[in-house]
């Protein structure tokens, strides 16, 4: 039986480097021939170890901003994936995108590519939170994007939102909150603004010039954001994840649920049958490394018995909980599911259970609302 697994292509252009972004990304795209037979290159190298034994259920273009490609460009990747590897006839193809890089005639010439899901990094609605952040689009240009990949022929359309920004009061993320749900979109993303090392905020912090919000009121908002897409119809399906009933990403799933996802381009993370491996960031590095031996591998680590464990516990607990039958007696990794395993931690399972952080829900042990909101101190008492 063929194992499911997903794929990611990294298109590390964009037209400007955000603030808090710490993906790799360049601001220019004159090497992005070289790159597309690179990226090509490194597929066939793969396909030759992996294409037997995987059935792909996904392929996802992540950025960067992929949409500043022409379509042909992403196409030209789509059909040779197919042609190298085992893809589901009903794959989902999800396109990163940024308002203001594509028009309604490219994104429909996107979809008739066949990229069928798209992810719109608008972040805010509001001026003076985009202002902040260096978002290069207004809010009527999100909410036209969102019109236009709409007519364009998508229906599975996620949009990206930030909260806790500085100065970011209830009331103002609210209304982010009632545009983006009156808008036709299945998907959202909303996640709080956090520093990463080596990103132009985090210099700004440390000089003092910006000043974050404190932990009470990012749990507010937090809860605020729950509370609303709940009523809007958005299943939380994921800590910082809502969907529309039957549309949850199933390219972040693979992740969640620690399944086998292959990864090309520029700082790419790949994990299959129990071995991760990344590639070197820098694009002049990775195109030298293709052109001489077909890979770019810049590190890989074998992961342990106990390493799975722990991700499935943080990952799955993050996402739509863990497999768990009490009466279970044939245990799952490492025992995760079974008697032994539950007998272990039943007081604790008890204790949460009482308070309301979690519920078992038929055959899975899941966080609730509430737990969400502690989600990394639960996870820490369950390992």
């Amino acid at each position: 039986m063929k194992q499911d697994a997903g794929l990611y292509v990294h298109i590390p252009f964009c037209d400007h480097k955000c603030i808090y972004c710490d993906f790799y990304s360049i601001i220019k795209d004159d090497n992005k021939t070289i790159y597309l037979k690179n990226l090509l290159n490194e597929i066939n190298h793969f396909s030759s170890i992996y294409s037997t034994f995987h059935q792909f259920k996904t392929i996802y273009f992540g950025g960067g901003t992929p949409s500043l490609m022409e379509p042909e460009y992403l196409g030209s990747i789509i059909s040779h994936l197919k042609s190298k590897f085992q893809i589901s006839e009903d794959a989902e193809i999800t396109m990163e995108t940024n308002p203001g890089t594509v028009s309604f005639d490219k994104l429909k010439r996107f979809r008739e590519q066949g990229i069928n899901r798209i992810s719109i990094g608008i972040q805010s609605f509001d001026k003076k939170d985009l202002k902040f952040l260096t978002r290069i689009h207004t809010g009527e240009a999100a909410v036209q994007t969102v019109h236009d990949a709409y007519e364009a022929g998508f229906r599975d359309i996620s949009i990206d939102l930030i909260f806790n920004l500085p100065g970011q009061t209830k009331r103002k993320w609210k209304k982010n909150l009632e545009i983006a749900t009156s808008l036709p979109v299945t998907h959202i993303s909303a996640y709080s603004l956090i520093l990463e090392k080596g990103t132009i905020l985090n210099k700004m912090v440390l000089k003092g010039e910006v000043e974050m919000q404190d932990v009470e009121i990012d749990s507010q908002l937090y809860e605020i954001t729950m509370d609303f897409l709940a009523e809007k119809g958005f299943e939380h399906y994921e800590v910082s994840n809502y969907c529309k009933p039957g549309y949850e990403c199933k390219h972040n799933q693979i992740y969640w649920d620690c399944l086998n996802y292959l990864s090309f381009g520029t700082s790419a993370h790949s994990y299959m049958d129990g071995k991760r491996w990344w590639n070197f960031s820098a694009l002049t590095i990775y195109n030298t490394a293709v052109m001489n031996k077909d890979y770019a591998i810049a590190g890989s680590e074998e992961l342990t018995q106990h390493d799975l464990y722990e991700e499935y516990i943080m990952l799955g607990l993050r996402s739509r909980g863990l497999k768990f039958k009490r009466g279970e007696k044939n245990p799952g990794l490492l025992g995760i599911g079974s008697e032994a395993w539950y007998m272990e931690r039943k007081q604790i399972i008890n204790q949460l259970v009482a308070a309301g952080k979690m519920v078992i829900d038929g055959d899975w042990l899941k966080l609730t609302r509430d737990g969400f909101l502690v989600c990394d101190e639960i996870v820490e008492r369950l390992l």
